[in-house]
This record gives C-alpha cells, sequence and structure tokens, in this order.
C-alpha cells in the first residue's frame, strides 16, 4: 500500500490523484472487517463527528455515523434544517462555525453547489462533501470504484455504461472524473436534456479518456462490464413538465439481463428504473454498494481525522 494520504479535506474527486484513489481503496479493504463487527476498532476514540445535512439522506448520512462509530468515535449534529437556528435564519458559515467548535471533523451535504469548499476554508478541521446540489459526491465515487474493483478485480480496462441523469446527477460527475484516471469506456445513456454537461464532456476529452453518447438503453449494454443506472431526480428539474417529458425513460428488468453478466449498480434511491425482480440477480451489486460505502468511509475518516 501507498503509505501516505496527503488530502486534508474530501471535497472533490479533482483534488484526488490516482495514488490517493488507490491508497483509500487499499485501506478500505482492511476496514471490512471491522465494518462487518468481526473486529472492535478503537482508532478515533474520544473523537467526535459533525455531520451538517441540509438535504435528506439515508445511506450517506448512516454509513457516515457508522463509519465513525466503528471506528471507535461518536457523532453529534443533524439531518434536517427542522428543530435548529437554521429555521431561525442561522447563514451556513455560522453555523459551520458552531459544530467546529465541537467536533474533529465536519460533514456537510447542501443544496448548494461549492458549500463543502467554502465552508472547508473557514473552518480548522477536516471537511467532507456529502454532496452539494449538481456539483460533487465525491466519497460516493469512491465506493463506486471500490465496489467495482472488489467484484471485478480491477479498475483498467473496463466497459461502463451510465445511465439515466446525467445532467443533474452529482454522483455520476463525480465518477467520471475518477474513471478517466483509469483506461476505461464510457457509454453515456440519457435523453438529450439530461446528457452529461458539455464542460465535463469537454474535460474528459482532454483527460483522453473514451466515451459515447447514446440515447438507447437495452441497445447499449450487452458489451459492458458495468451497467450503473441513475434515476431521474424530479426535485433538481426547475419545470415540472419538464421532468414529466423523461420520468421513466430507461426501466432495467431482470429479463433485459438474461445472458448479461454485467454488475449492476446504482447510487440509490430508486424509483422505477430498476425493476425488484432485478435484485434477485447474483449481478445486483446495489445493495452490497451501500454497504460499501461504510469500509470507503472509514478508511477516509481515519485518514483525515488525526489522533
Amino acid at each position: 500500500m501507498i503509505m501516505s494520504f496527503n488530502l486534508e479535506n474530501i471535497i472533490s474527486i479533482r483534488d484526488f490523484k490516482k495514488s490517493d484513489v488507490d491508497y483509500i481503496l487499499d485501506l478500505a479493504d482492511e476496514m471490512v472487517p471491522i465494518a462487518k463487527s468481526q473486529q472492535v476498532c478503537h482508532k478515533k476514540d474520544g473523537k467526535l463527528l459533525g455531520v451538517m445535512f441540509y438535504e435528506p439522506s439515508t445511506r450517506t448520512r448512516l454509513s457516515f455515523e457508522t463509519a465513525m462509530k466503528r471506528l471507535g468515535g461518536d457523532v453529534i449534529g443533524f439531518n434536517q434544517k427542522q428543530g435548529t437556528s437554521v429555521e431561525k435564519g442561522e447563514v451556513l458559515y455560522d453555523t459551520a462555525q458552531i459544530i467546529s467548535q465541537y467536533a474533529d471533523a465536519i460533514v456537510l451535504r447542501h443544496d448548494m453547489a461549492g458549500a463543502a469548499r467554502f465552508i472547508s476554508q473557514n473552518v480548522d478541521i477536516p471537511v467532507v462533501n456529502a454532496g452539494d446540489g449538481p456539483g460533487q459526491h465525491p466519497t460516493q465515487t469512491l465506493l463506486d470504484l471500490y465496489t467495482m474493483k472488489s467484484e471485478i478485480g480491477e479498475l483498467n480496462n473496463l466497459k461502463i455504461a451510465i445511465v439515466g441523469d446525467l445532467k443533474y446527477g452529482r454522483t455520476v460527475h463525480s465518477l467520471v472524473y475518477a474513471l478517466a484516471m483509469y483506461n476505461v469506456e464510457i457509454k453515456f445513456i440519457a435523453p438529450d436534456e439530461l446528457q452529461m454537461p458539455p464542460e465535463i464532456l469537454d474535460d474528459l476529452r482532454k483527460l483522453n479518456c473514451k466515451y459515447s453518447i447514446e440515447t438507447t438503453l437495452l441497445d447499449n449494454i450487452d458489451d459492458v462490464d458495468v451497467i450503473y443506472m441513475t434515476r431521474i431526480q424530479k426535485e433538481r428539474f426547475p419545470d415540472p413538465k419538464e421532468y414529466a417529458k423523461v420520468k421513466g425513460k430507461y426501466r432495467l428488468k431482470a429479463a433485459n439481463l438474461k445472458d448479461n453478466d454485467a454488475i449492476v449498480m446504482h447510487p440509490l434511491p430508486r424509483v422505477d428504473e430498476i425493476n425488484f425482480d432485478v435484485d434477485k440477480l447474483k449481478n445486483a451489486m446495489y445493495f452490497k454498494q451501500a454497504f460499501n460505502g461504510v469500509p470507503v468511509r472509514m478508511a477516509l475518516l481515519d485518514s483525515i481525522i488525526k489522533d
């Protein structure tokens, strides 16, 4: 394993070098027995993680809390604005300043792109971006990479179909920059109005990442190693009529995967884009993917919260 990790904050996957990614993925492997309650860890005894979630979350919030407690630490904070001083008009800066007086690191989810970086520049403890509007979701990216590597064996030479809301989906915005560090081919499958933003495609070209733009699902998944589904995010659409046009555009059923061994991933929550009959297939990985958030986030917290 590479013996050092130099990032002080986890804000964007673009802050990572490939060696940083590999370090976290290797360390996550060591964390799995602890995440499964097979071993007990005291590495962060006495440490507190402050969670600030301005948007709803299940997997990200609970996996961060689980990760900190598996490391021996504890958690304070809030998972909704109701019942906090935010309701009284307290600004993000002030709330973060207060949390930083109590905790050893902050995990922030916010609806404004750039919120986590702003806070990281104004507090004296590490900050982790747990999703900033349509911006970035770096820890989701790392658990996604960990899932691919664990199930397939490597990250190089993969063919990956990324499906659904590629315009507003912060998970895929982060993911593609990480995948570009490896020798992969990506198929972006989305309606024209929800395709990957042009500026990201420009960046991928500069990074020599191979990709294609597609609009149909079933015609483009026979030769891939990974099918990464995403939901159409109603809450990101400024116009409900535009959402109605694309809702239910792509649906994956077990019958569609009869002779297909590609692993099926999804950052969750799903709506109707993956049928429940897919859950029984051996290549359905989205629930295991959710578990993988614990060892990966354990590795991150262990790396940035100093003893």
